[in-house]
Parts: C-alpha cells; sequence; structure tokens
C-alpha cells in the first residue's frame, strides 16, 4: 500500500501591501536559509513582510528587510531580526530572474511566506509598480463588487 501524503501548506505572513502596490506579474517559490531561532519564530507567526525586498547579487537571491522578531525563549544566540537572508533557487532561475529585472526594470517582492511539509518556502512575485491611477481604479472596482455584493443580499433576505 503506498502512503499519501497531502501537503499543507500553512500560511505563516503575506505581503498585502505588495498587492496594493505592484503588478504581480509571476510568482516564484524559494527556500530560504534560516537559523533556529527564526524558524521557532516564524512558527510562531511572528513575521513581516511589509518592508521586504528580494535583490540577486552575485548568483545569489537574498531577502532583505523582511523582520523575524527574536524567539522568545532564546538566549544570547538568538538571531538578529532584520539580517539579509539567502534565498535558494536553481541557477536558471535566478539567472531568469536577474535579466528581468535588469531589463524591463520590474522588481523583486515577498508575498507568502509559508510552510511546505517541514519546509519554511518563501513565494517571492516579479512586480510592476502601480501608478496612483491604478491604485485609485483597484480600489473603485472594489468599492464596486462590495456594493453589488451587498445588494444581492439585501434583495436576497426581502424575498
Amino acid at each position: 500500500m503506498a502512503k499519501i501524503q497531502t501537503e499543507q501548506a500553512k500560511t505563516l505572513a503575506t505581503n498585502r501591501e505588495a498587492y496594493h502596490h505592484y503588478f504581480i506579474l509571476e510568482t516564484y517559490e524559494a527556500g530560504i536559509q534560516l537559523t533556529g531561532t527564526e524558524v521557532k519564530s516564524a512558527r510562531a507567526g511572528r513575521v513581516n513582510l511589509k518592508d521586504g525586498y528580494v535583490s540577486v547579487r552575485d548568483g545569489e537571491v537574498w531577502l532583505l528587510n523582511v523582520h523575524i522578531s527574536h524567539y522568545s525563549h532564546g538566549n544570547r544566540q538568538n538571531h538578529e531580526p532584520d539580517r539579509e537572508r539567502r534565498l535558494l533557487m536553481h541557477k536558471r532561475e535566478i539567472y531568469r530572474l536577474q535579466s528581468k529585472t535588469q531589463e524591463k526594470g520590474l522588481t523583486l517582492v515577498p508575498t507568502k511566506l509559508y510552510f511546505k511539509g517541514n519546509l519554511i518556502k518563501c513565494e517571492i512575485g516579479l512586480a510592476k509598480g502601480k501608478k496612483l491611477y491604478d491604485k485609485r481604479a483597484d480600489e473603485a472596482k472594489k468599492t464596486q463588487e462590495r456594493e453589488a455584493r451587498a445588494a444581492i443580499k439585501h434583495r436576497n433576505r426581502e424575498e
């Protein structure tokens, strides 16, 4: 009998602000190199991706400005909360990301940090910045959808 494993992707943190400021064109999955206390703190959900971004340097991908709080039961060997963390990707993917960010003026932002089995993965979005009028159009569209759902719900109650 073959044992079927179900992969549960428990989300640790999401970067909702990235979807507000950028058009996410493509997403990539990367492993992340963490220390022991960082993993324990991430399991507790003490991760902030809000100001984070990704940089490609010397054939390696780095996660910058992501805050993983100190582990509460850590001792003097606790990690630095805002340190640079290396992301683990295949070399082909790294070269593809590097060429796209250099040619087209796109940027890389972390969109989600999650568990995949026992491993912590980082979802990276290849993003293009939104202009102010794009943000306004998105907000107007969301408002219209919200009002339409409310009207339908109200009409169904009356019947």
